[in-house]
């Protein structure tokens, strides 16, 4: 086994935590003039999921960096519109992620992968792959519906042939998402989609990884080797075999039991600047790894959407709060019409009072409510002060 380098850096806890708001876009200006498309380039991929309690999720990450940036405009940036070169792709990542255009040439050791993969979750029939892309060839882009239906019942996981076998073909790079119709996904050839000048799969593994690996270096600001893979879900040998050469820099992290690497350059300058206090989405890349989260902002944050019911602790979609670079609370959203309903607060004590109602009354503009209603708190002596500043708030 190689030795690891010696750190070049010493950093704190809180010079860590900094940097990685920093480098996530949640301290100092934001990037308003390269809006959300900058966003999507900076963090290098953007989960996607289909659960809608305020907004989607790939809403939510770009609101909570730039704030109340028009929804329209969040779809603009991501999606291909009429004749214009497409801006991001579908594929998968983190988990299925959109993901800037100019990357395609990057995930050919993945799509390599797939095509090699032996067996699959869902059976491909017969002649179902080459009808597909026959289709799809012959009429142009079109959804899983268009090409013969997406499910063969009403449970989610039955998928039509059709469904499977342009979802093998999305895989292997045959195929290609860049359009979204009513959250359905546009399938097209990646011949016809993909700019030319990035149709290839050329790089070899070694270089795709390398790539990757020095995005995700860059998207957390500084990270251990299993936060590097996880970024991108690639193995921890993977990262090992290309860290030498990602241009990251060795560093030691206080109070973290694993050796990290940074970014270069959030070393060279000390993050400043004012922090964002904003709801983020539970599949927002600065608290989507559970061991992350909780080493660097001392925060434990589990997705409850596929709990039962009855075991769930703080709600079907709590959203963490982000304020003064800590995350000082949860709230569990809904609508209700023009009322944004918080079905149930977490606090992380008095001090959080003022930041929560501040996030709950950006949200509420930013989805067009007109009123902030709270059906639970936690802490119940809590209760009073938060909705006094509520109050406050929406006067």
């Amino acid at each position: 086994m190689t030795p690891l380098p010696r750190p070049s850096t010493d950093l704190s806890a809180a010079e860590a935590r900094r940097i990685v708001l920093r480098a996530q876009g949640f301290l100092g200006a934001p990037d308003r003039r390269s809006g959300v498309r900058g966003v999507l380039r900076h963090l290098g991929a953007v989960q996607l999921d289909t659960i809608s309690v305020l907004a989607r999720s790939h809403e939510l990450i770009p609101y909570a960096r730039l704030g109340a940036v028009g929804r329209a405009a969040v779809e603009d940036a991501y999606w291909k519109s009429g004749a214009e070169p497409p801006r991001a792709f579908e594929y998968w990542s983190h988990a299925a992620c959109l993901l800037p255009i100019e990357e395609w040439p990057h995930f050919a050791f993945r799509r390599r992968a797939y095509r090699s993969r032996p067996h699959w979750n869902h059976e491909l029939p017969d002649g179902a792959y080459d009808q597909v892309v026959k289709q799809l060839r012959t009429r142009g882009p079109l959804t899983a519906t268009d090409l013969g239906g997406a499910k063969r019942t009403s449970e989610w996981w039955d998928w039509s042939g059709a469904k499977v076998a342009v979802e093998r073909a999305l895989m292997h790079g045959e195929v290609v998402c860049v359009e979204r119709r009513g959250w359905k996904r546009v399938y097209d050839l990646a011949e016809r989609a993909i700019p030319k000048s990035l149709l290839h799969d050329e790089l070899d593994d070694a270089e795709c990884l390398r790539r990757l690996v020095r995005l995700a270096g860059r998207a957390l600001g500084v990270g251990t080797r299993a936060d590097l893979a996880d970024y991108h879900r690639i193995k921890g040998e993977q990262v090992d075999a290309v860290i030498a050469d990602s241009g990251l820099v060795p560093v030691a992290v206080e109070g973290w039991s694993k050796p990290a690497w940074a970014d270069p350059e959030a070393l060279a300058t000390p993050p400043r600047g004012r922090h964002r206090t904003t709801l983020l989405s539970p599949f927002d890349s600065l608290v989507w790894e559970r061991a992350r989260t909780e080493r660097i902002f001392g925060f434990t944050h589990r997705l409850e959407a596929y709990v039962p019911k009855q075991k769930r602790v703080h709600g079907y979609f709590a959203m963490p709060v982000l304020a003064g670079g800590r995350l000082v609370g949860r709230v569990d959203p809904a609508r209700e019409g023009r009322t944004l309903v918080a079905k149930q607060i977490t606090l992380d004590g008095p001090r959080a009072v003022p930041a929560v109602a501040q996030a709950l009354v950006e949200a509420a503009g930013w989805v067009d409510c007109t009123d902030v209603r709270v059906e639970r708190v936690d802490a119940p002596e809590l209760r009073g002060p938060l909705t006094a500043e509520l109050s406050r708030a929406l006067a």
